[in-house]
């Protein structure tokens, strides 16, 4: 909006020689910016004007004379006409006191009584009512000072002294906004039952209402007066019985019970201040300026332009504690108001708790088991901020993630949000994902001691004062992306057309709750996945680290960064994925600069690589974008100990295995979706010269191993090959016990320790590969997919579709991880039997080709053996017969 100042030639001032003296005085400290611009064209016929102003002030008259004049509309000085009123404006409220000032309401008579006292027995009268909301530093500029931030606009009402400074320092953000005039005429045609003095009382009331909401839009909500939100939640129906269940369960009066939830309450609820989150916003912007090189948002316009009318939640993904700080501050910098945070109690720290929760943090504890009441404490709490129209942010993964990869979402505080919608839906429910992506991470060093099993360590004052030391580091730039956003309403549409006839009811918990809260769950991590940003580092992880010493000779890490960049320009995951703009050459040039790669020179060329306990860290940042190369990377897989393959064989293992990697990584498609996904990503490795199509492009064929395309499938392949080897380890440890002999609980642990026992065997193995909640996702997998299933005594049982996924497991995995796995897991006697079966029945039938191992039972596997023996054929006759 630009800055409006010109004044109209023809405006006439009504005002005494004093009150222009004093607007001449201060309009060197004043910027105005009007909205709308045009104000005037908001005027309906020439009937009086008469401004209605919030709050009363001397500066609030001197601005809205200049902007009145500036946009040529009558002066709020001059006499109203049909009335005794000497000026055409007045305020809803006074202030009494020069420092601190306290709210004095006028009684309703004074001013509405007068106009409607003016129009009474004259019909062709009217008066339009206009009023106008003035802000004074709405947003303190990167330039503004200490007190400037202090003396923004807020709720509280201060005083003439104060607000006095408030537009010495800020006056130069001010922000006059024009509301549509109402026509007193029209609206006392509407209420001719009513008297005068209730009429003028009732507009009174309409006003005060939208002067408040036209503040909570500009500044946000008012929830500066904690006890308000703290009274509302500890008098609610659920509260008071949950208070009165408490005392008779427990045997102790009610007051006791009741200052129970008042502590738990205080305990909980945020303490939002105006003037402290700006302030956090004052010092912020220095320590990331201290701590980054760069944040960057994308597709925040879309975002924005969506939110209006809704109730926004805000669930990004979270990798760092700074999360919490980076997007409450870039939407505060961006004109957004700050969204109330969901916090773990942990963070509740001596100093840092107070300050998190005058930001707009709310504490919660990590279980509610056990605490009923505590439980409907926190649920109306929420109920609360969500029926007065408070933004909300949480991340439904629980905790921060370790490995890089989404976690598995924990539906506790979706389920809050939606039963508290049920209850009253007055505005619908917008989920915005949010995805963030560092390029180095303050925690690093303490999520890999996690991983290898070393106890977290508990939040304390005196371990973030010793963390301080990470401040000292760079830690490059920082991506703020803002995913494709989810309305509630249409899922509970889907769920049941009726789902309307539920509302009302604080204890609603209809049967189709938990199908739409996981939909929900799972559609969100899907959506912060398609809003993922690559940036150098993780390009760099995904070649590096799929190599057995993390090295590449510095031509072939050209060509593998070239060819990941352009897999992602030519089939991109989504369109709200970003893509760094830098060269081959330029990724690796940044990479040294960050200090995550070291070059080792060389007569014969030099060597990239990551040394000591960097390739571990790397790690971290290949899991981000892991899900934006799955397709290309099974496709490679397939070819990984095969030479050929027929390109149907590669689908209908793609088709088999997809369930399990969508679970693990969100992908967004159907199985359909995915086919078409390999489809087009085989005809992408073709135009490169990866693979080869012969037969009439039936059968897949890759170069001999050591072919330069051969060895960038194979770094592609290995990105996503310990997912794999991951499955084996749990179909063989089931087969292993046999049926009905292990529990889920009881096979998870021995998955576990089998991974942890042969990553000490192998250099290569990332810390997260014995994560024990990646084997959980993946037994609850099978599960669903009926492969295994609980007996009645709790333990696991299984059929012959578990032996199909150790046959099509054989096609993907070498032999040496297979025979390592096994004899881990206590299974290479069953495996050896298995291959003496197999080698008997060999010796009685022609060779099978590598690239289908399993046995041929259907005319489509039938068909596809044909193709491949026509193609050998055809390779067996070039041999004897080559071209002159």
């Amino acid at each position: 909006m630009p800055t409006m100042t010109t004044a109209d030639p023809s405006y006439r001032s009504r005002a005494p020689w004093w009150f222009n003296l004093a607007g001449h005085l201060l309009e060197p400290w004043v910027r105005l910016r009007r909205e709308p611009a045009e104000p005037a064209s908001l005027l309906q016929g020439d009937a009086p004007v008469c401004y209605v102003i919030e709050r009363d002030g001397f500066s609030d008259a001197l601005i809205l004379e200049r902007a009145c004049r500036a946009a040529g509309l009558p002066s709020p000085m001059q006499p109203l006409p049909f009335t005794r009123r000497r000026r055409s404006v007045f305020a809803l409220a006074r202030r009494d006191g020069w420092l601190f000032g306290r709210n004095r309401k006028r009684s309703p008579q004074d001013p509405f009584g007068q106009l409607v006292r003016a129009l009474e027995g004259f019909p062709d009268r009217d008066i339009q009512i206009v009023p106008v909301s003035i802000y004074v530093g709405r947003a303190p500029t990167r330039e503004s000072g200490w007190f400037s931030v202090l003396f923004s606009e807020n709720w509280v009402v201060v005083g003439r002294f104060r607000r006095m400074l408030a537009v010495l320092l800020n006056g130069r953000d001010t922000v006059v906004h024009f509301s549509a005039p109402v026509s007193l005429r029209a609206v006392l045609s509407e209420e001719t039952e009513l008297r005068p003095e209730r009429f003028a009382r009732k507009m009174a009331r309409v006003m005060r209402t939208h002067f408040r909401r036209i503040r909570a839009a500009v500044i946000g909500p008012d929830l500066s007066h904690r006890r308000t939100v703290v009274d509302a939640v500890l008098n609610a129906e659920p509260v008071r019985a949950a208070i009165t269940t408490t005392a008779a369960r427990e045997n102790i009066t009610y007051a006791k019970s009741w200052e129970r939830a008042h502590k738990m309450m205080m305990e909980i609820a945020a303490d939002y201040s105006h003037p402290i989150v700006r302030s956090a916003s004052f010092l912020l912007r220095n320590f990331w300026n201290k701590l980054y090189d760069g944040i960057t948002m994308h597709h925040f316009d879309k975002a924005r332009a969506a939110a209006p009318g809704y109730e926004v939640v805000y669930v990004p993904s979270h990798r760092s504690h700074a999360d919490y700080l980076l997007l409450s501050y870039q939407l505060h910098a961006s004109g957004v108001v700050v969204p109330h945070i969901a916090a773990g109690v942990n963070l509740n720290l001596p100093l840092i708790g107070p300050i998190l929760r005058r930001c707009g943090a709310f504490f919660l504890r990590r279980s509610f088991k056990g605490n009923a009441l505590y439980s409907v404490v926190f649920n109306e709490y929420v109920a609360q901020l969500i029926d007065r129209g408070v933004p909300m942010e949480y991340f439904i993964e629980g905790g921060r993630s370790r490995t890089g990869r989404l976690l598995a979402p924990r539906a506790g505080m979706l389920v809050m949000t939606v039963r508290a919608f049920l209850r009253a839906p007055r505005r619908p429910v917008l989920f915005q994902p949010v995805y963030i992506g560092y390029e180095k991470l303050m925690e690093g060093k303490s999520y890999i001691g996690e991983l290898s099993g070393k106890p977290k360590e508990k939040e304390s004052l005196v371990g973030l004062i010793r963390g301080l030391g990470v401040l000292r580091q760079r830690y490059g730039h920082v991506a703020l992306n803002f995913g494709e956003p989810i309305e509630l309403t249409p899922l509970l549409d889907a769920a049941s057309s009726s789902w309307r006839e539920t509302t009302g009811d604080p204890n609603t918990k209809p049967e189709w709750l938990s199908s739409v809260v996981d939909q929900l769950a799972e559609k969100i991590q899907v959506n912060i996945n398609r809003a993922a940003d690559v940036n150098p580092i993780n390009l760099l992880a995904l070649a590096l680290l799929s190599t057995p010493k993390h090295a590449m000779a510095e031509n072939d890490l050209l060509a593998q960064l070239d060819l990941f960049k352009a897999l992602l320009e030519e089939l991109p995951y989504s369109e709200r994925m970003t893509l760094t703009p830098l060269t081959p050459s330029a990724i690796i040039a940044y990479g040294e600069q960050m200090n995550w790669i070291t070059r080792v020179r060389h007569p014969l060329g030099d060597v990239l690589t990551l040394e000591g306990e960097q390739a571990v860290l790397l790690s971290y940042f290949r899991n981000n974008v892991l899900h934006l190369t799955a397709a290309a990377a099974w496709v490679a897989c397939c070819f990984l100990n095969n030479r050929r393959m027929s390109r149907a064989s590669v689908l209908r293992l793609g088709r088999i295995i997809y369930p399990f990697i969508q679970g693990e990584l969100f992908l967004p498609w159907d199985a359909e979706g995915f086919g078409a996904q390999l489809q087009s990503t085989i005809d992408f490795f073709v135009r490169r010269g990866l693979l080869e199509a012969v037969g009439e492009a039936r059968v897949l064929e890759r170069g001999p191993g050591q072919d330069d395309g051969a060895y960038r499938l194979g770094v592609i392949a290995r990105s996503l090959i310990q997912a794999f080897e991951r499955y084996y380890i749990t179909i063989a440890a089931l087969a292993k016990n046999g049926p009905h002999a292990i529990t889920a609980a009881e096979l998870e642990n021995v998955c576990t320790l089998t991974a942890q026992r042969l990553s000490l065997l192998s250099e290569s193995l990332s810390p997260e590969f014995f994560d024990k909640a990646l084997f959980r996702g993946f037994i609850q997998k099978l599960r669903e997919r009926r492969v295994i299933w609980t007996d009645a005594n709790g333990k696991l049982d299984y059929d012959s579709a578990l032996e199909d996924m150790v046959r099509d497991a054989r096609v993907i995995l070498a032999r040496e991880m297979r025979h390592a796995i096994l004899k881990i897991t206590g299974s290479e006697e069953k495996e050896s039997s298995r291959n003496a079966a197999g080698a008997e029945q060999a010796s009685a039938a022609p060779e099978q080709s590598l690239e289908s191992p399993e046995p041929m039972n259907t005319s489509e596997e039938l068909h596809e053996r044909h193709v491949i023996a026509e193609h050998h054929e055809h390779e067996r006759a070039s041999a004897d017969h080559p071209k002159e």
